[in-house]
Formats: structure tokens, sequence, C-alpha cells
């Protein structure tokens, strides 16, 4: 029986995924990456009043964002950062519970397919007690970094920069 082989180009720790967003909409949000498997990134957040709609429940939108952001950094984390940037092509989400005020979710992101130039991540975000808040897919496109510059874009999502 062999061990489960890493899908990161590198060794990560949470610190450095931290340093990555810090002042960006990830730490504005209060997500906090929690673990890294050798297939999957883990992050968390909780439900308070800048991540909770107007009955104080989750707001979707913070659940998108939760999952795009481990979705897009896991994607970063499986390539080489210098030549290459994941660049956020798609997301969908089904929200499935509500998660009242107070309550923290957690988010695991984990590769359905992990090509040249693109990847597919689903991401399962979950209650404390382990029930199933939201689940979505995104697709990240994997271009060239030197590519990007010479078109002048930049991407649509924040995952270029990460």
């Amino acid at each position: 029986m062999s061990a489960l082989q890493p899908i990161w180009h590198r060794d990560w720790s949470p610190g450095e995924l931290a340093d990555l967003t810090r002042d960006t909409l990830v730490s504005h949000l209060g997500i906090e990456f929690v673990e890294i498997f050798p297939d999957a990134l883990c992050a968390r957040m909780a439900v308070r009043a800048e991540t909770a709609q107007r009955l104080g429940f989750l707001h979707g939108g913070a659940s998108v964002a939760l999952a795009e952001t481990t979705g897009s950094l896991a994607s970063q984390m499986c390539i080489d950062r210098e030549q290459y940037a994941s660049v956020g092509l798609e997301i969908n989400a089904n929200h499935v519970r509500p998660v009242p005020k107070g309550q923290s979710v957690q988010a695991t992101a984990r590769p359905v397919h992990l090509g040249r130039q693109s990847h597919i991540w689903e991401i399962r975000i979950e209650t404390a007690e382990g029930k199933l808040a939201c689940i979505a897919r995104l697709t990240t496109a994997i271009q060239p970094r030197a590519g990007l510059a010479a078109r002048g874009r930049t991407g649509h999502s924040t995952t270029q920069d990460l």
C-alpha cells in the first residue's frame, strides 16, 4: 500500500498562505487556512456580521468567496508560480443549508482534474458538525505568466496575484 503523493508543486504552510492573502478580501472576511493535506486545502470562516446576510445566516456570496479562495489558492499551490498563473474561469455553487451567525464553516478543496491548461476543483463547505452547507465547483485556466504580461491580461479573479 503506497502513501498518497502530494499534489502541490512545493511544500506550503498555512502561515505562508495567510501572508499571500494579507490585506485582501480573504483577510477582510476572516478566512483562515487551517490544514494542508497531500490532496486538499482546508480553510475556515466564521459566520459574523461581515459574512452574514440580513436574516443572520451565512451569505451565499461569502460562501462563494470562501470556495473560490480555497480552490484558487489550491490551484496556485499545484503549479510553478514563477512561470504560471492560475486564472479563475468559472465557479458555481449550491447552497444546501443555512448556517447562523456565531458558527463557523470549513471549506475543503480537492481536485477533480489537474491538467496542464486547466484545473477543476470541488469545494465542500461544511458546518462544525460536518453537515454540508454549500458545494461548489471551480474551474481555473493555467496561463504562462509571460503570456499574461504580454497581453496585459489581469484575469477574471484575484487568483493570478496569489
